[in-house]
């Protein structure tokens, strides 16, 4: 991801975590506290790096002429995002698949895209959500499908703790909204997983 840290205020980052280090009772000044307000700014500049970056110039950069042709799937994207709601972690795989028209896009470009629009405050349904958009509005094709699975960090690590379990969404768009061509989609995904 290009450095956009230059948009991230990370004095005012590690002003708010001495802050709450000093809210919960702990002393920001002992020797195992005293880096962490840097760290914690440092961890936020990566975690928020998507945060006004332009999707559709990602994709313009990318778009490559080409013919309809046969579905394209892009299996087991990794990504990490922040829940906007606690601030927390969740981890997953993001799987889409498309079907060109008159445009298709550089491979690489769509995991990046995956990478770009993680990197913002988030919440998974919004997330897929805003991945098929950009696929749709940026290179047109007849459908897009996107499904996400994460593990959710307010759900392992406070409230009900279930460190099992997952969350899945799904987005679809054009063709790959209908029943048939979603479901041949999903077992080229190979969604569900056993």
């Amino acid at each position: 991801m290009t450095d956009d840290s230059a948009n991230i205020d990370t004095a005012r980052i590690e002003a708010a975590v001495r802050e709450i280090l000093a809210a919960i009772g702990e002393d920001p000044s002992r020797d195992g506290l005293l880096q962490t307000p840097r760290r914690v700014a440092e961890a936020y500049t990566e975690f928020f790096a998507g945060v006004g970056i332009s999707t559709d110039a990602l994709l313009a950069d990318s778009v490559i002429p080409g013919e309809s042709g046969e579905l394209v799937v892009i299996r087991d994207i990794e990504f990490r995002s922040i829940c906007e709601h606690h601030l927390l972690p969740f981890l997953g795989r993001a799987h889409v698949a498309y079907l060109p028209d008159a445009k298709v896009v550089g491979l690489g470009t769509i995991a990046r895209l995956v990478e770009v629009i993680a990197s913002r405050p988030q919440l998974q349904e919004r997330l897929t959500e805003e991945i098929a958009d950009a696929l749709e509005t940026g290179i047109q094709p007849l459908g897009v499908l996107v499904v996400l699975d994460a593990v959710q960090g307010c759900v392992t690590s406070r409230g009900p703790r279930q460190v099992h379990s997952s969350t899945v969404t799904l987005a679809g768009r054009g063709t790959l909204a209908e029943a048939a061509p979603r479901q041949e989609a999903l077992a080229m995904i190979g969604f569900p997983h056993e």
